[in-house]
């Protein structure tokens, strides 16, 4: 219709435009025409129809239309008090349609809240029209309450805080939940009125609901739980004003059943008519059946004052009804149903109300008059069990009281019959049973009195005995939609042709898992359903039924799975809007986000701007086309002197959101002050306990000079103004800044708001708006930002985060500035954790950096990266990039039994999984050992246990070579002889020989291992001593005494042990040699030779001469002499070829002396070993460079250099470094290591080009000096690696 009308519109002023043309003889083209046409048809919006005012009762519903008509089409705003309407904000509450310029609000169960001034704003690119409509909401409360009207001369203020949630409760238990109520003022005579509803019905006290209200708290508390106390509960707190409400479901699951798999309890059980003779019982089917259908349900009635509880049907109804007979008329009943499947009974159901088995019709009486014909009889409710009739009296009765008689008939038959024959009926209500079911019945009523009995009523049309009231069909498509993070809306199309419905049930299955769970216990009314108590996260899908008295209908089809997280809606308006900064055609605009961003990140901003001319504000206009991201814009191409006002709107992925209150007004001039601007965008983050942090950015107008620092002010939130005080007296050059407890700033518990003011050369310039409130708390499941050194070396900072949303991400920032995509560090994020690692951690990386996590309530932490802790994790980088396995012992040589030779070492810490190829491995204690059964002249050299567990290794060494060789070898052999010695008869300890009191020498010597067959001989000078000696051997010891000894007697005494084991032989030398010394020996040593003798005893008086080349030796700090017990020694240190001759000793006792010699001149074998192994204990002990450095090394600037070599030598080494011929020092940049004293290790980090040049190692002991070098060539990463820098 609109584009007929504009076609004829444009049609004639089409040929008006050609008429004019012609009588002005101004010739025009087709094209100019049309563009002529097109700017005629063009108009602002008008208004055809404008919307009326309305006044309605509360929770009624209110709709206000108009018509508009306008070119371009206008888009239309409705405003309620100036603020638009988003239908988004408030789902269900307000619904907006356009339709062929027709544009309407509705407005859903209305409240006092809705009273207010509504208007329409149309605009299109011609302009912008507003028409105007009040709704006043009438409280139907108001008659009730007298106190209502003196009150409402009181402006009062009423704020419902700390208000209860969404509940769940088990039927038996108690649940108590309520509100907070702040009212100002606060008058003692007039206090609000306190209202309870249970699904928009007023709750009043009973034994199951009682209610407090303390004066300032209201509490609502439901005693012993039942299915019938689920349902949607409103406080309404009544005042002058009208009222305040706040509304949340509560849900009741059902109690355990008393046998597994037993059906639910029944619910809301009462009685729908109550009459002399019965009263007929309705209630509710439970929506939770066991997992066996219901098999029906018994009734049980109890007279009101007893507890005796009477079953009244012996087999189970199906129908959610039943007429319960035998009462006594005038007593008062309750009743009560209990459920049934194959398994067992349900619980019974709450009992009902008290209900009167009484005649209610009318008791008027009249006598002596037959009674005439009932009135208006019919079927009222007819199932395959009963039929219940209903009537009216007659309106001739008789003084008296009447009785009834009813009558019945099979269809298509005359032949009635009585049915109470022998008790009439009293009321206008009577029950048939015993009916056929499936046949069809007439019926009719006759009225008697003591006057006679009066002609039948007009019967009924004929009835066919089954349900007339079929079980509802299965409702139809459901549709879950988002709601909030733990709860969904569930809308379905309703039952088709379903008679008396009752409600419906919903249940709800996470997706795959077939468990279903009810999400209601109490039927809803309607189609739409807020099922609540979900895991947020999950995924879910559902479905519903319907019920009525009939019964449960079939489930309808499940719905598509829905992932339960909150719906994306578009943002509340911005606030806060101030201006930055001010020149002659331009001025920047600041603004707050909003406080509610629609569950998806903002995408930007629109401005939008309008003169203010005289007072009166003009069109808005579009400041911005595409959005801005930042909360600051500048808005160009303003006027001079001229007065503006602005608005702000959000958008997300959801769209634009309603815009904010328009601003102050603001002047359009030219700021010359000197000092800055008001800084802006505070943020507060990582909020604890006794610290917080406070962002800003710097102010948009410098003034004369730059900004040289901060001031940040505080005070408590609700304090005065006067109250604010300063947190730092020195200025920060920062844009963010610390604030702690141990400032005296904060107090545990309390909330502020901060603002910021900046200063330059001329002084402190404008505070910035103050910060929303802070409450300084450390939140449940506050996390810190945890350094960590991996396995491999590598440091990063991790940081997790427990609330985390779907839309959430990690923001980290270094120095509180975001790090987008940071060149020396790698961000990762996997599920709830974030971490940030460093490259190539070096002082560049010195610094704050924190971590900020968005869609949550302020998770965010920071931590401090000192010089002095990068110095510490680059040293745990190291040890954990290059472990050594640390060891308790080194590696060791011991001599066992038998000989064998034992190596061993113990580690301090080693894992199961260490590898030690070859060896024993002790994982308890950590020892590692070799056996070798004995020591041949290839096991000369040096022994090496090499370790390795995982990454970690060690290695430890043993040097056998010369002399501690052959000492070992030799030992080892001794020990061997002496175990095979063992084996049988032998000396424990060798012949000896003491001078008893008697004057008499007693030879002897202890023996071990004999046995029965075991013999002992002794010998002299080879001849066995005759049996006249006196030969002893008791208790392991063998002796032979020698009585009144003479020179006879001198020589050399033998005893042989022996058997079919073996032998042993002891040697005593009786002779003038006896106390000799031994031949002189020679043996090398570390500093040198050393000559040795033994005696056979040693004292002060025994004088002791040393002689080279038969001349006394004058004793110097080169050559010494001493003796140890009862070794005389000679100590020659770095023997030269001078030394080589013939040394003897001579030693005098004041009877007579000994000379000893030894030629060190080369003649004898043994004598040239030892002058040819002296000069070599320096090749084998002097330090050595073993290896493990390259020669050239050529690295990428930038990266790490690490190098290893083993390095050897008695006594440990000396170890220096060098660069070009210069020493180094280790520090950050050059780290030099020697662990174990045996592996030295060289690090560069961040190597650079003034890094290439020549490096040594140089070592040194005692024996001598040895270096290794190599050179180092660092190229650029765009060069070739083989050119030098």
């Amino acid at each position: 219709l609109l584009k007929y009308i504009i076609s004829i519109i444009y049609a004639l002023f089409k040929s008006m435009i050609k008429c004019t043309s012609f009588s002005q003889g101004i010739i025009m083209t087709e094209v100019e025409i049309f563009n002529l046409h097109k700017q005629g048809l063009m108009h602002t919006p008008e208004f055809v129809i404008k919307p009326r005012s309305h006044t309605v009762w509360e929770k009624q519903c209110v709709r206000l239309h108009c018509t508009i008509s306008g070119w371009p089409e206008p888009r239309v705003v409705w405003y309620k008090n100036n603020v638009s309407i988003d239908p988004m904000a408030k789902p269900g509450k307000y619904k907006v349609v356009s339709s062929y310029s027709v544009h309407s609000l509705e407005i859903n169960k209305c409240d006092f809240d809705d009273t207010a001034q509504y208007r329409v704003s149309a605009m299109n690119s011609k302009g912008e029209v507003s028409a105007f409509a009040s709704v006043v909401v009438k409280s139907r409360f108001e008659m009730n309450h007298p106190k209502l009207f003196l009150m409402r001369t009181l402006n009062v203020i009423t704020n419902i805080v700390e208000k209860f949630g969404v509940s769940f409760g088990r039927e038996g238990e108690t649940l108590s939940f309520g509100c907070s109520v702040i009212i100002y003022p606060s008058l003692q005579r007039f206090q609000p009125e306190i209202e309870w509803y249970r699904d928009d019905k007023l709750l009043v006290p009973s034994k199951w609901v009682q209610m407090h209200w303390s004066g300032d708290r209201a509490t609502l508390t439901l005693s012993h739980l039942n299915k019938e106390d689920e349902g949607l509960y409103t406080l309404r707190v009544i005042t002058k004003s009208g009222f305040e409400t706040h509304s949340a479901y509560v849900f009741v699951r059902d109690a355990d059943a008393e046998v597994a798999g037993a059906p639910g309890a029944p619910l809301d059980v009462h009685s729908l008519d109550a009459n002399k003779d019965y009263v007929i019982v309705s209630w509710k089917q439970p929506a939770v059946d066991g997992g066996s259908p219901i098999l029906g349900y018994f009734v049980d009635r109890c007279e009101v004052g007893v507890t005796h509880w009477v079953q009244c049907n012996d087999t189970p109804v199906k129908f959610a009804r039943f007429p319960v007979t035998g009462l006594v008329e005038g007593r008062s009943y309750v009743f009560r149903v209990r459920a049934v499947n194959k398994v067992g009974m349900s619980h019974p159901s709450r009992v009902s109300e008290p209900v009167a088995a009484m005649d209610p019709a009318d008791r008027t009486r009249k006598e002596g008059v037959v009674p005439g014909r009932p009135r208006d009889l019919s079927v009222i409710e007819a199932t395959k069990n009963y039929v219940v009739l209903s009537w009216k009296p007659p309106g001739d009765k008789g003084h008296e009281g009447v009785m009834y008689y009813v009558e019945k008939c099979v269809s298509g038959t005359d032949s009635w019959q009585r049915v109470n024959t022998e008790i009439p009926v009293r009321s206008p209500r009577f029950a048939l049973f015993d009916l056929a079911e499936g046949k069809s019945y007439r019926f009719r009523v006759r009225c008697c009195n003591s006057a006679g009995v009066g002609e039948p009523s007009e019967p009924t049309e004929a009835t066919t005995v089954g349900d007339k009231l079929d079980i509802p069909s299965a409702p139809g498509r459901v549709v879950p939609t988002r709601n909030t993070d733990t709860s969904v809306v569930v809308s379905w199309e309703a039952s088709r042709d379903a008679k008396e419905l009752v409600g419906y049930y919903i249940e709800s299955s996470i997706a795959g898992s077939n468990a279903w769970e009810p999400c209601n216990n109490k039927p809803v009314k309607g189609t739409r359903f807020i099922c609540h108590g979900l895991t947020t996260g999950e995924s879910y899908v559902f479905r519903v039924r319907a019920v009525n008295a009939a019964g449960i209908s079939e489930f309808s089809q499940e719905s598509e799975a829905i992932k339960v997280k909150a719906a994306i809606a578009s943002p509340t308006p911005p606030y806060g809007i101030t201006v930055l900064e001010c020149v002659r055609d331009s001025m920047v605009l600041a603004w707050k986000q909003p406080t509610f961003i629609g569950g998806a990140d903002i995408t930007g901003y629109f401005v939008d701007y309008r003169e203010v001319i005289g007072g009166v504000p003009g069109k808005w206009h579009e400041a911005n086309i595409k959005a801005v991201s930042e909360r600051a814009y500048r808005v160009s191409e303003l006027k001079e002197n001229m007065l503006y006002q602005f608005q702000v709107r959000a958008a997300n992925m959801a769209g634009v959101g309603i815009p904010s209150l328009p601003s102050e007004t603001f002047k359009c001039e030219e700021w010359t002050i000197a000092v800055p601007g008001p800084p802006h965008d505070l943020q507060v983050q990582e909020v604890r306990k006794d610290s917080l942090v406070l962002l800003w950015k710097p102010p948009v107008y410098q003034g004369r000079d730059a900004v040289n620092g901060y001031y940040i002010d505080i005070k408590e939130a609700d304090a005065d103004f006067e109250m604010w005080r300063g947190v730092n007296e020195k200025a920060t050059h920062k844009t963010f800044m610390t604030v702690c407890m141990h400032m005296e700033d904060l107090k545990e518990g309390e909330s502020y708001v901060f603002r910021v003011r900046a200063q330059n050369k001329a002084g402190v310039g404008k505070a910035s708006d103050p910060t929303e409130p802070v409450e300084a708390v450390t939140k449940p499941g506050t996390a810190e930002i945890v350094v960590d050194v991996d396995d491999d070396g590598v440091i990063s900072l991790n940081f997790e985060c427990s609330n985390l949303t779907a839309d959430s991400k990690f923001v980290w920032s270094k120095n509180y500035m975001e790090m987008t995509e940071p060149e020396r560090m790698t961000l990762e994020t996997k599920g709830n954790k974030s971490k940030a690692i460093f490259k190539t951690p070096s002082e560049e990386d010195l610094g704050i950096y924190s971590c900020f996590v968005t869609h949550t309530d302020g998770a965010s932490a920071s931590y401090t990266l000192s010089e002095e802790t990068l110095k510490e994790l680059l040293k745990v980088s190291h040890d954990h990039k290059f472990p050594i396995i640390p060891l308790k012992t080194e590696l060791a040589v011991e001599l066992l039994e038998k000989g064998r030779v034992r190596f061993w070492l113990q580690a301090e810490k080693i894992s199961a999984n260490g590898k030690v190829e070859y060896m024993n491995f002790d994982k308890n204690t950590g020892v590692i050992e070799m056996f070798m059964e004995s020591l041949g002249k290839e096991d000369e050299g040096t022994f090496t246990f090499q370790l390795q567990d995982g990454k970690a290794t060690n290695q430890s060494s043993l040097v056998l070579i010369g002399d501690v060789f052959k000492q070992l070898q030799k030992e080892s052999e001794f020990q061997k002889k002496e175990w095979i010695r063992k084996q049988g008869p032998h000396f424990v300890e060798y012949l000896g020989y003491e001078v008893t009191p008697e004057c008499c020498v007693r030879l002897k010597c202890k023996v071990a291992n004999m046995k029965k067959d075991s013999v002992a001989l002794w010998y002299k000078d080879g001849r066995e001593i005759k049996v006249n000696e006196k030969l002893d051997f008791s208790e392991g010891v063998l002796t032979l005494e020698i009585a009144q000894i003479s020179k006879k007697d001198a020589g050399i005494y033998e005893v042989v042990l022996k058997d079919d084991r073996g032998k042993d032989t002891s040697t005593l030398n009786l002779t003038d040699q006896a106390n000799s010394s031994t031949p002189l020996k020679i043996q090398s040593t570390e500093e040198g030779i050393r000559l040795y003798t033994f005696v056979s005893y040693y004292n002060d008086e025994l004088h002791v001469t040393w002689h080279h080349k038969d001349a006394a030796i004058a004793f110097t700090e080169r050559i010494k002499s001493g003796v140890v017990g009862e070794q005389l020694w000679l100590q020659i240190s770095e023997p030269t070829e001078k030394d080589k001759g013939k040394y003897a000793i001579e030693f005098f006792d004041g009877k007579g002396g000994l000379r000893r010699t030894v030629e060190l001149a080369g003649q004898g074998e043994e004598t040239h070993d030892h002058i040819r192994h002296a000069p070599n204990l320096a090749v084998c002990y002097r330090a050595r460079v073993a290896g493990g450095l390259p020669d050239v090394v050529t690295i990428q600037e930038g990266k790490s250099l690490n190098l290893t070599c083993d390095i050897w030598g008695e006594p440990v080494p000396e170890v220096t470094w060098l660069k070009n011929e210069r020493e180094m020092v280790s520090n950050d940049h050059y780290i030099l290591k020697f662990d174990s004293g045996k592996f030295a290790s060289f690090t560069i980090t961040c190597v650079n080009t003034s890094d290439s040049g020549k490096y040594s190692i140089l070592v040194k002991n005692k024996y001598g000096t040895e270096s290794g070098d190599f050179t180092v060539s660092v190229f650029l990463p765009d060069e070739e690696p083989g050119k030098k820098k």
